[in-house]
């Protein structure tokens, strides 16, 4: 592993409702370097929601702590909300999972795109240039045709290529792919996949890669940490989790199916509430 650019040290986030308090995050911590990092699990099981404490994206009812949550110089957690705008997205990129939800409606896609370089001193037309060149990357045919579009006007597989051209324009050293494929076919799936992948290792970016789907974190990834009810129960190298020790890992690789070994029935994942304190 390369040497780390985010620290995230004893990692916990409550939301406040008018029941009681959820404790949603549960004592998280890890390391990330110019790598890739899957982390996986079952819905509500908080890997989201760790993201985004990341960038303090959290909604206003979560309290976010940490020992020590940093990027490289920055401490995040404790971060004046000026500081953290000089983060998101100009350091930090963030590829949300439905680019349908992320980009606005009303703005053209090349000027949405251009935002990203807001800032930069850039005339109108060094704007666009980047901006073609950013869409030529991640293998839009046309990109000038795609530039005046308007969001409802591209599919979800180039839309999420959008998405990744706007977070990648700003030259981020670490980016957080919130299930960026999930929403996708098959094949345009593993197009971005090969687009993200090639852009992260020859930009020598890491990546925190959210999803849950075992498998293809396993095929992507080069190290996973697997999540339960808000805690890591398991990390291991993406090439070693079919052989993975936890009950819970094992659990959830069990109820896959596999076109290699049939099944009459899928295993059913059995909880421990022991895992908890694991």
């Amino acid at each position: 592993m390369s040497d780390p650019q985010l620290i995230v040290d004893d990692l916990h986030v409550r939301f406040r409702t008018p029941q009681r308090i959820v404790h949603a995050v549960r004592g998280v911590s890890f390391t990330v370097g110019r790598e890739k990092v899957g982390i996986v699990g079952e819905s509500g099981s908080g890997k989201s929601t760790v993201g985004r404490a990341i960038l303090r994206l959290t909604a206003p009812n979560a309290t976010v702590s940490a020992r020590r949550m940093a990027f490289q110089s920055v401490d995040l957690a404790g971060a004046s909300e000026n500081a953290m705008l000089k983060v998101r997205g100009r350091r930090i990129g963030m590829i949300m999972q439905d680019p349908r939800y992320a980009l606005d409606p009303v703005m053209r896609v090349g000027e949405q795109i251009g935002e990203a370089l807001d800032g930069r001193g850039l005339s109108g037309a060094e704007r666009r240039a980047r901006v073609l060149a950013m869409l030529e990357a991640v293998r839009i045919r046309n990109p000038q045709r795609v530039y005046d579009l308007y969001p409802h006007e591209v599919s979800g597989g180039m839309g999420q290529r959008i998405m990744i051209a706007m977070m990648l324009l700003p030259e981020p050293d670490l980016m957080i792919a919130d299930e960026p494929t999930s929403a996708l076919d098959v094949t345009v799936r593993m197009q971005v996949l090969a687009i993200l992948d090639e852009l992260v290792t020859n930009r020598g970016l890491g990546l925190i890669f959210i999803s849950h789907d075992l498998n293809l974190v396993a095929s992507f990834c080069d190290r996973v940490l697997i999540m339960y009810a808000g805690r890591i129960v398991e990390e291991c190298r993406a090439e070693d989790l079919a052989a993975a020790q936890h009950p819970y890992t094992r659990g959830l690789l069990a109820s896959l199916p596999r076109i290699d070994a049939r099944r009459e029935r899928l295993s059913v994942l059995q909880r421990d509430p022991a895992w908890l304190n694991d």
